[in-house]
């Protein structure tokens, strides 16, 4: 079913950014509002998924542990990452790493850098240390080329950050991913440096709480 909402919305986006030969921006940025908010309207159903079923297994964090949890987490993160060229930020009780493209995977792969492995064993260290959490790996990619190409790049992309976590014993039960193809860029596609900002994958770690377990 969500599939098929899913392709209604691109449909209709797709729709909505051709309805005039010159599309304002008004136009456009609803068609591609649009299409990520259903991409990342499926992901979030199937992190709820992973959630509850996680954290049946482990338990949840007690309300005013929350921030501390994520706080010292946090903190290992940044040790373990320092000079790698991940970024760690922190959004409330959630926590990003922005992985750029250049850095994690050749031109037009989906196939991680070897050199990027240690990277990735090293935030798994942290991320299975850290139990009572789940994961939402989301792919993206520049607006070269089609756009049913970029999503398709985006999505295995993501996988391919996944299947490494798994490798170095992360749950799979954990992880959720998504691709987000070209539908949310960091900053406008106007350039070769902005284009490569938007190539990039975003692995959120997100708390088990009491209210969504």
């Amino acid at each position: 079913m969500k599939k098929t909402l899913i392709a209604g919305v691109v449909a209709a986006a797709v729709s909505l950014a051709g309805c005039a030969s010159n599309p304002s921006n008004t136009q456009k940025g609803a068609a591609i509002g649009a299409v990520a908010g259903a991409l990342l309207g499926k992901a979030t159903g199937d992190n709820d998924k992973s959630r509850y079923a996680w954290g049946a297994a482990v338990g949840a964090i007690a309300g005013g542990a929350i921030g501390n949890y994520m706080d010292r987490q946090e903190e290992e993160l940044r040790k373990e990452l320092s000079d790698t060229g991940v970024q760690v930020v922190r959004d409330g009780d959630n926590l990003n790493l922005i992985m750029p493209g250049d850095i994690t995977f050749a031109t037009d792969s989906a196939a991680i850098n070897s050199q990027f492995n240690p990277v990735l064993n090293d935030v798994a260290k942290v991320i299975n240390e850290y139990e009572k959490t789940v994961l939402m790996i989301r792919g993206h990619t520049d607006d070269t080329g089609s756009e049913q190409y970029n999503q398709s790049l985006s999505e295995r992309r993501a996988m391919s950050v996944k299947n490494l976590l798994t490798s170095f014993n992360v749950n799979p039960k954990r992880i959720t991913t998504v691709g987000m193809g070209e539908y949310q860029p960091k900053v406008a596609n106007t350039s070769a440096s902005n284009r490569q900002q938007n190539r990039r994958v975003e692995l959120q770690i997100q708390p088990l709480t009491q209210d969504n377990t």
